[in-house]
Protein backbone atom coordinates (compact mmCIF):
# COMPACT_ATOMS: atom_id res chain seq x y z
CA UNK A 1 0.00 0.00 0.00
CA UNK A 2 1.41 2.99 -1.39
CA UNK A 3 1.53 6.28 1.19
CA UNK A 4 0.69 9.23 0.70
CA UNK A 5 4.09 11.54 0.26
CA UNK A 6 4.90 14.30 -2.35
CA UNK A 7 7.85 14.10 -4.46
CA UNK A 8 9.37 16.80 -2.45
CA UNK A 9 8.93 18.93 0.38
CA UNK A 10 9.44 22.72 0.96
CA UNK A 11 10.73 24.37 3.85
CA UNK A 12 9.85 27.56 4.54
CA UNK A 13 13.01 29.71 6.86
CA UNK A 14 12.68 32.74 7.94
CA UNK A 15 15.45 35.11 8.40
CA UNK A 16 15.36 37.55 11.70
CA UNK A 17 15.92 40.82 9.69
CA UNK A 18 14.66 44.49 9.47
CA UNK A 19 12.51 42.91 5.88
CA UNK A 20 11.73 40.05 6.56
CA UNK A 21 12.86 37.22 3.62
CA UNK A 22 11.21 33.67 3.12
CA UNK A 23 13.39 31.15 1.30
CA UNK A 24 11.56 27.76 0.13
CA UNK A 25 14.18 24.86 0.42
CA UNK A 26 13.17 21.77 -1.52
CA UNK A 27 13.75 18.83 0.02
CA UNK A 28 14.56 15.58 -2.65
CA UNK A 29 12.07 13.11 -2.42
CA UNK A 30 14.45 10.04 -0.86
CA UNK A 31 15.53 12.08 1.62
CA UNK A 32 12.01 11.88 3.59
CA UNK A 33 11.14 9.32 5.87
CA UNK A 34 8.46 7.06 4.18
CA UNK A 35 6.91 7.19 7.63
CA UNK A 36 6.98 10.25 9.40
CA UNK A 37 7.80 12.48 5.90
CA UNK A 38 10.39 14.38 7.70
CA UNK A 39 14.20 14.73 6.60
CA UNK A 40 16.00 11.64 7.70
CA UNK A 41 18.66 11.97 10.44
CA UNK A 42 19.42 7.95 11.10
CA UNK A 43 18.63 6.18 7.77
CA UNK A 44 18.30 2.47 8.22
CA UNK A 45 17.10 -0.03 5.38
CA UNK A 46 14.75 -2.58 6.52
CA UNK A 47 14.89 -6.28 4.90
CA UNK A 48 12.25 -5.43 2.18
CA UNK A 49 15.00 -2.67 0.67
CA UNK A 50 13.20 0.17 1.96
CA UNK A 51 14.66 2.77 3.81
CA UNK A 52 13.40 4.69 6.63
CA UNK A 53 14.69 6.87 9.70
CA UNK A 54 15.50 4.49 12.64
CA UNK A 55 13.31 6.02 15.03
CA UNK A 56 9.72 6.05 13.08
CA UNK A 57 10.43 2.55 11.93
CA UNK A 58 11.53 1.18 15.21
CA UNK A 59 8.51 2.78 16.70
CA UNK A 60 6.19 1.07 14.31
CA UNK A 61 8.01 -2.37 15.25
CA UNK A 62 7.39 -1.55 18.69
CA UNK A 63 4.07 -1.57 18.32
CA UNK A 64 3.65 -4.90 16.85
CA UNK A 65 3.49 -4.80 13.03
CA UNK A 66 5.28 -7.13 11.54
CA UNK A 67 4.85 -5.61 8.08
CA UNK A 68 7.14 -3.08 5.54
CA UNK A 69 4.93 0.18 5.97
CA UNK A 70 5.43 0.82 2.20
CA UNK A 71 5.33 -2.37 0.95
CA UNK A 72 2.92 -4.09 2.77
CA UNK A 73 5.22 -7.48 2.77
CA UNK A 74 5.82 -9.06 5.64
CA UNK A 75 9.38 -8.19 6.99
CA UNK A 76 11.40 -11.76 6.76
CA UNK A 77 13.40 -9.98 10.19
CA UNK A 78 13.78 -7.05 12.48
CA UNK A 79 16.95 -5.98 11.62
CA UNK A 80 17.84 -2.78 10.49
CA UNK A 81 20.92 -2.15 8.51
CA UNK A 82 22.52 1.10 8.59
CA UNK A 83 22.07 2.98 5.04
CA UNK A 84 25.82 5.31 5.33
CA UNK A 85 25.10 6.33 1.94
CA UNK A 86 21.95 7.87 2.15
CA UNK A 87 23.55 9.28 5.46
CA UNK A 88 26.47 10.89 3.83
CA UNK A 89 24.09 12.43 0.61
CA UNK A 90 22.12 13.93 2.92
CA UNK A 91 24.98 15.54 5.03
CA UNK A 92 26.34 17.06 2.32
CA UNK A 93 23.32 18.30 0.98
CA UNK A 94 22.49 19.76 4.42
CA UNK A 95 26.59 21.43 4.17
CA UNK A 96 25.35 22.89 0.56
CA UNK A 97 22.34 24.72 1.98
CA UNK A 98 23.65 25.84 5.16
CA UNK A 99 23.46 29.40 3.56
CA UNK A 100 19.55 28.84 4.10
CA UNK A 101 19.16 28.08 7.34
CA UNK A 102 19.74 23.87 7.17
CA UNK A 103 21.99 22.38 10.25
CA UNK A 104 23.78 19.42 9.24
CA UNK A 105 22.54 16.15 10.76
CA UNK A 106 25.04 14.32 13.11
CA UNK A 107 26.62 11.22 12.57
CA UNK A 108 24.47 8.69 14.37
CA UNK A 109 26.24 6.29 17.17
CA UNK A 110 25.44 2.87 15.67
CA UNK A 111 23.32 1.21 18.52
CA UNK A 112 24.21 -2.11 19.77
CA UNK A 113 22.98 -5.56 19.66
CA UNK A 114 22.46 -8.36 21.38
CA UNK A 115 25.20 -10.25 20.79
CA UNK A 116 27.54 -7.38 22.04
CA UNK A 117 25.55 -7.11 25.50
CA UNK A 118 26.30 -10.85 25.97
CA UNK A 119 29.71 -10.73 25.27
CA UNK A 120 30.39 -7.56 27.73
CA UNK A 121 27.97 -9.62 30.13
CA UNK A 122 30.19 -12.31 29.97
CA UNK A 123 33.67 -10.10 30.05
CA UNK A 124 32.25 -8.60 33.58
CA UNK A 125 31.12 -12.13 34.90
CA UNK A 126 35.08 -13.48 34.35
CA UNK A 127 36.50 -9.67 35.85
CA UNK A 128 34.16 -10.09 38.64
CA UNK A 129 35.29 -13.88 39.55
CA UNK A 130 38.60 -12.75 38.79
CA UNK A 131 38.42 -10.20 41.39
CA UNK A 132 39.82 -7.69 38.41
CA UNK A 133 37.85 -4.30 39.92
CA UNK A 134 39.67 -2.02 37.35
CA UNK A 135 38.35 -4.29 34.43
CA UNK A 136 35.20 -4.80 35.86
CA UNK A 137 34.92 -1.08 36.41
CA UNK A 138 36.30 -0.30 32.74
CA UNK A 139 33.67 -2.54 31.46
CA UNK A 140 30.50 -1.00 34.04
CA UNK A 141 31.30 2.73 32.80
CA UNK A 142 31.03 1.25 28.97
CA UNK A 143 27.73 -0.57 30.10
CA UNK A 144 26.20 2.70 31.72
CA UNK A 145 27.52 4.74 28.33
CA UNK A 146 26.07 2.72 26.23
CA UNK A 147 22.57 2.47 28.01
CA UNK A 148 22.50 6.44 28.37
CA UNK A 149 22.58 7.06 24.45
CA UNK A 150 19.43 6.11 23.86
CA UNK A 151 16.29 4.45 24.55
CA UNK A 152 16.99 1.21 22.25
CA UNK A 153 20.43 0.64 23.88
CA UNK A 154 18.78 0.62 26.99
CA UNK A 155 16.33 -1.41 26.56
CA UNK A 156 19.15 -4.19 24.62
CA UNK A 157 20.77 -4.20 28.05
CA UNK A 158 17.69 -4.02 30.42
CA UNK A 159 16.46 -7.30 28.01
CA UNK A 160 19.56 -9.36 28.29
CA UNK A 161 20.10 -9.75 31.59
CA UNK A 162 22.38 -7.29 32.34
CA UNK A 163 20.70 -6.35 35.62
CA UNK A 164 21.21 -9.83 37.02
CA UNK A 165 25.26 -9.79 35.84
CA UNK A 166 26.02 -6.18 37.50
CA UNK A 167 23.78 -6.95 40.90
CA UNK A 168 26.01 -10.01 41.16
CA UNK A 169 29.13 -7.73 40.33
CA UNK A 170 27.67 -5.31 43.30
CA UNK A 171 27.43 -8.12 45.68
CA UNK A 172 30.75 -9.88 45.19
CA UNK A 173 32.74 -6.84 45.86
CA UNK A 174 30.15 -5.26 48.66
CA UNK A 175 32.23 -6.60 51.60
CA UNK A 176 35.38 -4.53 51.82
CA UNK A 177 35.62 -1.58 53.84
CA UNK A 178 34.47 1.63 52.79
CA UNK A 179 38.09 2.83 52.39
CA UNK A 180 38.88 0.14 49.95
CA UNK A 181 39.19 0.96 46.17
CA UNK A 182 36.19 -1.01 45.98
CA UNK A 183 33.87 2.07 46.70
CA UNK A 184 34.63 3.42 42.89
CA UNK A 185 33.28 0.49 40.92
CA UNK A 186 30.54 -0.69 43.68
CA UNK A 187 29.28 3.48 42.74
CA UNK A 188 29.48 2.93 39.01
CA UNK A 189 27.38 -0.54 39.16
CA UNK A 190 25.12 0.79 41.37
CA UNK A 191 24.46 4.08 38.80
CA UNK A 192 24.44 1.75 35.90
CA UNK A 193 21.60 -0.79 37.85
CA UNK A 194 19.42 2.78 38.40
CA UNK A 195 19.66 3.30 34.66
CA UNK A 196 18.68 0.04 33.56
CA UNK A 197 15.86 -0.16 36.38
CA UNK A 198 13.82 -2.12 37.31
CA UNK A 199 16.16 -4.86 38.57
CA UNK A 200 14.31 -7.60 37.51
CA UNK A 201 13.80 -11.10 39.82
CA UNK A 202 17.35 -12.28 39.86
CA UNK A 203 18.84 -8.80 40.35
CA UNK A 204 16.55 -8.12 43.59
CA UNK A 205 17.68 -11.51 44.97
CA UNK A 206 21.33 -10.41 44.84
CA UNK A 207 20.69 -6.84 46.00
CA UNK A 208 18.71 -8.12 48.36
CA UNK A 209 21.64 -9.93 50.16
CA UNK A 210 22.97 -8.86 53.59
CA UNK A 211 26.30 -7.60 52.40
CA UNK A 212 25.00 -5.68 49.79
CA UNK A 213 22.23 -4.51 51.89
CA UNK A 214 24.86 -2.92 54.14
CA UNK A 215 27.27 -1.43 51.35
CA UNK A 216 23.73 0.40 50.09
CA UNK A 217 23.26 2.07 53.09
CA UNK A 218 26.86 2.95 53.73
CA UNK A 219 26.95 5.06 50.18
CA UNK A 220 23.49 6.34 51.79
CA UNK A 221 25.45 7.80 54.26
CA UNK A 222 28.39 8.73 53.44
CA UNK A 223 28.48 8.60 49.33
CA UNK A 224 28.97 11.24 46.77
CA UNK A 225 25.42 12.85 45.99
CA UNK A 226 25.07 11.02 43.37
CA UNK A 227 25.55 8.08 44.17
CA UNK A 228 23.38 8.46 47.17
CA UNK A 229 20.57 9.23 44.70
CA UNK A 230 21.33 6.29 42.76
CA UNK A 231 21.48 4.25 46.41
CA UNK A 232 17.87 5.41 47.12
CA UNK A 233 16.46 4.75 43.34
CA UNK A 234 17.68 1.07 43.63
CA UNK A 235 16.38 0.51 47.29
CA UNK A 236 13.06 2.02 46.20
CA UNK A 237 12.74 -0.72 43.37
CA UNK A 238 14.34 -3.36 45.34
CA UNK A 239 11.13 -2.80 48.19
CA UNK A 240 8.40 -2.70 45.59
CA UNK A 241 9.77 -6.56 43.83
CA UNK A 242 10.43 -8.05 47.28
CA UNK A 243 6.31 -7.58 48.43
CA UNK A 244 6.62 -9.94 51.61
CA UNK A 245 10.16 -8.96 52.27
CA UNK A 246 10.28 -5.97 52.92
CA UNK A 247 10.02 -6.00 56.72
CA UNK A 248 13.11 -8.24 56.56
CA UNK A 249 14.91 -5.69 54.41
CA UNK A 250 13.89 -2.78 56.55
CA UNK A 251 15.90 -4.81 59.43
CA UNK A 252 18.70 -3.98 57.83
CA UNK A 253 20.79 -1.52 59.98
CA UNK A 254 20.59 1.90 59.50
CA UNK A 255 18.63 1.62 56.69
CA UNK A 256 15.46 3.16 58.13
CA UNK A 257 17.75 6.35 59.53
CA UNK A 258 19.71 6.90 55.78
CA UNK A 259 16.21 6.93 54.13
CA UNK A 260 14.52 9.20 56.63
CA UNK A 261 18.13 11.59 56.63
CA UNK A 262 16.95 11.94 53.04
CA UNK A 263 13.50 13.13 53.58
CA UNK A 264 14.66 15.79 56.17
CA UNK A 265 17.39 16.87 54.76
CA UNK A 266 17.20 15.97 50.49
CA UNK A 267 19.92 16.15 48.64
CA UNK A 268 17.59 16.50 45.64
CA UNK A 269 13.27 15.93 44.77
CA UNK A 270 14.51 12.47 43.22
CA UNK A 271 16.03 10.96 46.28
CA UNK A 272 13.49 12.59 48.40
CA UNK A 273 10.42 10.82 46.58
CA UNK A 274 12.38 7.62 46.35
CA UNK A 275 13.48 7.84 49.98
CA UNK A 276 9.32 8.34 50.92
CA UNK A 277 8.21 5.37 48.61
CA UNK A 278 10.49 3.25 50.48
CA UNK A 279 9.50 4.09 53.98
CA UNK A 280 6.17 3.66 52.59
CA UNK A 281 6.72 0.16 51.66
CA UNK A 282 8.78 -0.72 55.00
CA UNK A 283 6.00 0.92 57.37
CA UNK A 284 2.90 -0.37 55.29
CA UNK A 285 3.25 -4.11 57.03
CA UNK A 286 5.34 -3.20 59.97
CA UNK A 287 4.03 -1.03 62.95
CA UNK A 288 7.43 -1.14 64.61
CA UNK A 289 9.25 -0.22 62.00
CA UNK A 290 6.64 2.57 61.70
CA UNK A 291 6.79 3.29 65.43
CA UNK A 292 11.07 3.57 64.16
CA UNK A 293 10.18 6.19 62.33
CA UNK A 294 7.96 8.26 64.30
CA UNK A 295 10.84 8.31 67.05
CA UNK A 296 13.19 9.62 64.17
CA UNK A 297 11.16 12.89 64.16
CA UNK A 298 9.80 12.12 60.29
CA UNK A 299 6.04 13.35 61.49
CA UNK A 300 6.76 17.20 61.64
CA UNK A 301 8.80 16.57 58.31
CA UNK A 302 6.16 15.15 56.47
CA UNK A 303 3.76 18.09 57.40
CA UNK A 304 6.29 20.65 56.27
CA UNK A 305 6.35 18.72 53.27
CA UNK A 306 2.85 18.63 52.97
CA UNK A 307 2.48 22.76 53.34
CA UNK A 308 4.92 23.09 49.60
CA UNK A 309 3.06 22.43 46.65
CA UNK A 310 4.49 19.87 44.28
CA UNK A 311 1.75 17.28 43.76
CA UNK A 312 3.80 14.30 43.75
CA UNK A 313 5.94 14.91 46.82
CA UNK A 314 2.40 15.63 48.84
CA UNK A 315 0.82 12.40 47.37
CA UNK A 316 4.15 10.19 48.93
CA UNK A 317 4.23 12.29 52.16
CA UNK A 318 0.37 11.91 52.74
CA UNK A 319 0.52 8.33 51.77
CA UNK A 320 3.63 7.85 54.86
CA UNK A 321 1.54 9.85 57.11
CA UNK A 322 -1.32 7.94 57.00
CA UNK A 323 0.25 4.78 57.50
CA UNK A 324 1.80 6.57 60.62
CA UNK A 325 -1.12 7.48 62.31
CA UNK A 326 -2.27 4.25 62.43
CA UNK A 327 0.08 3.79 65.26
CA UNK A 328 -0.29 5.66 69.06
CA UNK A 329 3.17 7.27 69.04
CA UNK A 330 2.27 9.00 65.35
CA UNK A 331 -0.98 10.01 66.21
CA UNK A 332 0.60 11.79 69.29
CA UNK A 333 3.18 13.58 67.67
CA UNK A 334 0.26 14.45 64.93
CA UNK A 335 -1.82 16.11 68.08
CA UNK A 336 0.84 18.37 69.17
CA UNK A 337 1.84 19.94 65.77
CA UNK A 338 -0.01 22.89 65.16
CA UNK A 339 -0.20 22.51 61.48
CA UNK A 340 -1.48 18.90 61.21
CA UNK A 341 -5.42 19.86 60.84
CA UNK A 342 -4.88 23.14 58.56
CA UNK A 343 -2.68 21.56 56.26
CA UNK A 344 -5.02 18.14 55.87
CA UNK A 345 -8.28 19.91 55.48
CA UNK A 346 -6.37 22.63 52.78
CA UNK A 347 -5.23 19.00 51.07
CA UNK A 348 -8.53 17.44 50.51
CA UNK A 349 -9.19 18.67 47.12
CA UNK A 350 -5.88 20.43 45.90
CA UNK A 351 -3.76 17.52 44.95
CA UNK A 352 -5.39 14.51 43.53
CA UNK A 353 -8.03 12.43 44.02
CA UNK A 354 -5.41 10.24 45.41
CA UNK A 355 -4.53 12.86 48.27
CA UNK A 356 -8.44 13.08 48.98
CA UNK A 357 -8.38 9.26 49.72
CA UNK A 358 -5.39 9.80 51.97
CA UNK A 359 -6.39 12.94 53.33
CA UNK A 360 -9.47 11.64 54.44
CA UNK A 361 -8.06 8.18 55.80
CA UNK A 362 -5.93 10.59 58.01
CA UNK A 363 -8.49 12.69 59.37
CA UNK A 364 -11.04 9.70 59.95
CA UNK A 365 -7.87 7.78 62.31
CA UNK A 366 -7.22 11.27 64.05
CA UNK A 367 -10.72 12.16 64.77
CA UNK A 368 -11.43 8.43 65.38
CA UNK A 369 -9.11 8.16 68.23
CA UNK A 370 -10.01 11.12 69.65
CA UNK A 371 -13.52 10.26 70.12
CA UNK A 372 -12.60 6.80 71.56
CA UNK A 373 -10.55 9.40 74.29
CA UNK A 374 -7.19 8.94 72.58
CA UNK A 375 -3.85 10.93 72.83
CA UNK A 376 -5.64 13.83 71.03
CA UNK A 377 -7.50 14.42 74.57
CA UNK A 378 -10.98 16.29 73.17
CA UNK A 379 -8.92 19.21 70.48
CA UNK A 380 -8.99 16.59 67.52
CA UNK A 381 -12.35 17.41 66.56
CA UNK A 382 -12.64 20.92 67.57
CA UNK A 383 -9.62 21.78 65.32
CA UNK A 384 -11.49 20.06 62.32
CA UNK A 385 -14.21 21.85 62.90
CA UNK A 386 -12.63 25.38 62.64
CA UNK A 387 -10.58 24.54 59.74
CA UNK A 388 -13.48 23.73 57.61
CA UNK A 389 -13.30 20.34 57.73
CA UNK A 390 -17.26 19.65 57.83
CA UNK A 391 -17.99 21.76 54.84
CA UNK A 392 -15.38 19.81 52.63
CA UNK A 393 -16.33 16.57 53.96
CA UNK A 394 -20.16 17.25 52.92
CA UNK A 395 -18.77 18.73 49.46
CA UNK A 396 -16.75 15.53 48.65
CA UNK A 397 -20.12 13.53 49.10
CA UNK A 398 -21.35 15.35 46.89
CA UNK A 399 -19.04 15.19 44.30
CA UNK A 400 -18.90 12.05 44.49
CA UNK A 401 -15.45 9.65 45.76
CA UNK A 402 -15.18 5.49 46.03
CA UNK A 403 -17.02 3.48 48.67
CA UNK A 404 -13.85 3.36 51.68
CA UNK A 405 -13.76 7.06 51.42
CA UNK A 406 -17.33 7.70 51.13
CA UNK A 407 -18.00 5.69 54.41
CA UNK A 408 -15.07 7.48 56.40
CA UNK A 409 -16.65 10.77 55.20
CA UNK A 410 -19.84 9.66 56.18
CA UNK A 411 -18.43 8.55 59.77
CA UNK A 412 -16.18 11.61 60.38
CA UNK A 413 -19.81 14.04 59.35
CA UNK A 414 -21.32 12.11 62.22
CA UNK A 415 -18.52 12.44 64.84
CA UNK A 416 -17.84 16.13 63.62
CA UNK A 417 -21.77 16.79 63.51
CA UNK A 418 -21.81 16.33 67.67
CA UNK A 419 -19.52 19.42 68.18
CA UNK A 420 -20.93 21.81 65.97
CA UNK A 421 -21.92 24.94 67.13
CA UNK A 422 -19.66 25.34 69.91
CA UNK A 423 -16.61 26.05 67.39
CA UNK A 424 -16.01 29.09 64.82
CA UNK A 425 -14.79 28.12 61.40
CA UNK A 426 -11.73 29.70 60.27
CA UNK A 427 -10.26 29.88 56.44
CA UNK A 428 -7.60 27.41 56.25
CA UNK A 429 -6.07 29.26 53.10
CA UNK A 430 -4.31 31.69 55.61
CA UNK A 431 -1.82 29.83 57.92
CA UNK A 432 -1.28 33.59 59.87
CA UNK A 433 -0.90 33.42 63.71
CA UNK A 434 -0.34 29.40 63.81
CA UNK A 435 2.89 28.51 65.45
CA UNK A 436 5.53 26.51 63.31
CA UNK A 437 7.81 24.09 65.34
CA UNK A 438 10.27 23.62 62.44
Amino acid sequence: MALPWSSRKSVQKTKPEKSVSRTEISIPMHFLCPISLELMKDPVTASTGITYDRQSIETWLELGNTTCPVTNREMENEELIPNHSIRKVIQDWCVANRSLGVERIPTPKIPVTGSQVADMMSEISEATRRGDRARCEQLVVKVKNLASESERNRRCFASNGTNGVLAATFNAFAGGSSESPAVEILEEALEALATLLPLGEEAASRIGSPESLNRLVSILQHGSLAARLNAALVVKELLASNGAGADVIAGTKGLVEALAKLVEEPISPQAAKASLVSIFYMINRDERTASRVVDLGLMPVLIEVLVGPEKSMCEKALAVLDVLLGCGSGREKAYGHALTMPVLAKKMFRVSDMATELVVSALWKLCRDDEEGGEGRGRCLQEALQVGAFQKLLLLLQVGCGEATKERATNLLKLLNGCRGREECVDTMDFKGLRKPF
